[in-house]
């Protein structure tokens, strides 16, 4: 195992070159083999995922996929910096002054699958985007996360992760007032009522869409496991299995989100992502599941001692020094800010603690070899290369500075952060200020990165609070 002092990493801002194209992108022989072995798939969506983590892309025939294996397919560069909505961001320099300039996109290995929900004769395929010369784009999020995980290479590290994400199931039509409602139930017509956290009936009301949600799944190659009804109306909650592939277990999170969806909408209902949909019900987070192993694939967070190895100790010290500066990007959105409510189950601190959650960082229960952390701040809505990207950064910068996370919290920690004033930056504007100051975060995601990262969102800004809302008009026309 290698000391963990400073990281033998590429230089800052820089991707990594030292493999070939041709074993970062999917093989000719892949896509030959898929055709063969399902000739009545005659249509292929091809995905990518920008900054903002909306997969965005094309359908294509039968006929137009081997040359994407072959070539690649040319696509403009400005879709790396689109906002929430699709439209454009000037600001980046990506538009009009680079000419709206293709890049080239490849498809990602593994990731060419059925989309039963489509219908029996559709696939779907991810792609990443390269500059025409073979390099790796420095914007694209798949990259990024890739760049972090190098440097976990150079010290003899590897990242084991787990996606759990929660979200609602909504009817498509709203409610006689507008609301959005609750999903109604396959096999009883009505809608949940009531909390009823892991409660069975609430699951087998909607067990037409977790059987179709699993099968689905398994087509899919995603390690999906169980189901959970969370702490609200409709809320459900289920886990990826861990892998010591983060980049992998990131594709399968952003593959698993659009599978939820289509899956529903062919059921009729709707799955939201969203991060709080209702401001008197529970928010939907994103908890990632983090140890490292070494090159050996031995555990080195496990310990006898609940509160885990020295190491995890130096990784929950990087991630709380730094949570702050990445709160622009675990929670990207005006509605983002308004899960993180005390006694909510969503953080509010730069907090750890033992099987608590209450707090920003979980040592979780379990047996010594399984020691890991889990992070519990993002929310559903975020972006799961940037996610992982940037917690994973914030981890690795802890283990070669053996920071310190000081003494882990007993009891409320919603508490003890309102008493210590060690709060998390609950504003859309001042987090990402913060991401934009952060030294550790353009150290490891790119200066250019960070750069365009912060247009985007600000652009965003400004578009969203220029929009009149009804609460403009219930608050102000009549007293102002």
């Amino acid at each position: 195992m290698s000391t963990f002092g400073k990281s033998s990493a590429p230089a800052k801002g820089k991707s990594d070159r030292s493999l070939p194209l041709s074993e970062r992108v999917a093989t000719v022989e892949e896509a030959r083999a898929f055709l063969d072995a399902n000739p009545h798939i005659n249509y292929f969506e091809i995905l990518f995922t920008s900054m903002t983590g909306v997969p965005r892309g094309k359908r294509l025939r039968r006929h137009e996929l081997l040359p994407i294996y072959e070539y690649g397919r040319f696509l403009p560069g400005s879709i790396l910096v689109v906002d929430t909505l699709g439209a454009d961001c000037e600001d980046t320099g990506l538009v009009w002054e680079d000419g709206d300039a293709d890049r080239v996109a490849r498809p990602v290995p593994g990731t060419l699958v059925p989309a039963p929900w489509l219908g029996d004769d559709v696939g779907q395929v991810m792609l990443s985007l390269y500059e025409l010369d073979g390099t790796p784009n420095d914007l694209d999020p798949r990259h990024v996360l890739q760049h972090v995980l190098d440097r976990y290479k150079a010290d003899g590290l590897t990242p084991v992760v787990a996606c759990e994400l929660e979200y609602y199931l909504v009817d498509i039509e709203r409610g006689h007032d507008g609301q959005l409602m609750p999903a109604t139930g396959f096999n009883t017509g009505e809608n949940p009522k009531g909390i009823q956290v892991y409660g069975l009936p609430e699951i087998e009301a909607h067990g037409a869409f977790f059987r179709q949600l699993w099968e689905t799944a398994d087509a899919q190659n995603i390690p999906l496991e169980g189901a959970i009804s969370e702490f609200a109306p409709g809320q459900v909650e289920l886990t990826l299995k861990h892998k010591p592939d983060a980049l992998r277990a990131a594709d399968d999170a952003v593959m698993y989100k659009r599978l939820a969806k289509g899956v529903a909408l062919s059921l009729g209902i709707e799955a939201t992502f969203m991060a709080k949909p209702w401001a008197d019900r529970a928010g939907s987070g994103f908890h990632v599941h983090i140890s490292v192993a070494d090159k050996d694939g031995n555990n080195l967070c496990a310990s006898e001692d609940p509160q885990g190895s020295k190491l995890l100790h130096n990784m929950i010290g990087g991630m709380k020094d730094h949570l702050a500066d990445v709160m622009g990007i675990l929670a990207p959105g005006a509605n983002s800010y308004k899960r993180f409510k005390a006694n909510s189950y969503a953080p509010v601190g730069l907090t750890w603690g033992v099987n608590n959650r209450t707090v920003s960082l979980r040592v979780t229960a379990g047996p010594a070899h399984t020691r890991h952390v889990e992070h519990r701040v993002a929310g559903a809505d975020a972006n799961p290369y940037l996610v992982l990207a940037a917690i994973l950064a914030c981890a690795h910068h802890g283990i070669t500075h053996k920071t310190n996370p000081g003494p882990a919290v007993i009891g409320n920690g919603y508490a003890v952060a309102a008493e210590s004033g060690a709060t998390l930056p609950t504003n859309w504007f001042a987090a990402v200020d913060y991401l934009d100051k952060s030294k550790v975060l353009r150290d490891y995601l790119g200066d250019r990165f960070i750069d365009m990262y912060v247009k985007v969102k600000r652009t965003e800004q400004a578009r969203f609070f220029e929009e009149i809302t009804e609460l403009d008009y219930d608050w102000y026309l009549r007293n102002a």
